[in-house]
């Protein structure tokens, strides 16, 4: 469970790191078998996928699938 933070519910894809997976202690990722499009064309291999994850804010609850990715490819977002 997250609180108190900005989930973009028009998103495609909601994209974190490994680093900052592993500091909120979110479970490591499934597989994926797909890569990513990223905003400058390029295709990135993401780590993996961490379904249903809860994010409350302001005491409304949302299930959201995070995309786990290399800091290097975020960069290029």
């Amino acid at each position: 469970m997250v609180d108190n933070v900005l989930l973009d519910g028009g998103s495609k894809v909601n994209v974190i790191t490994n680093e900052l997976r592993q500091k909120l202690g979110l479970p490591p990722p499934q597989p994926t078998p797909f890569n990513l499009q990223m905003a400058i064309f390029s295709f990135n291999k993401p780590l993996g996928i961490i379904p249903n994850i809860r994010i409350r804010i302001h005491g409304i609850l949302y299930i959201a699938t995070l995309m786990v990715m290399n800091n290097k490819a975020i960069d290029l977002m």
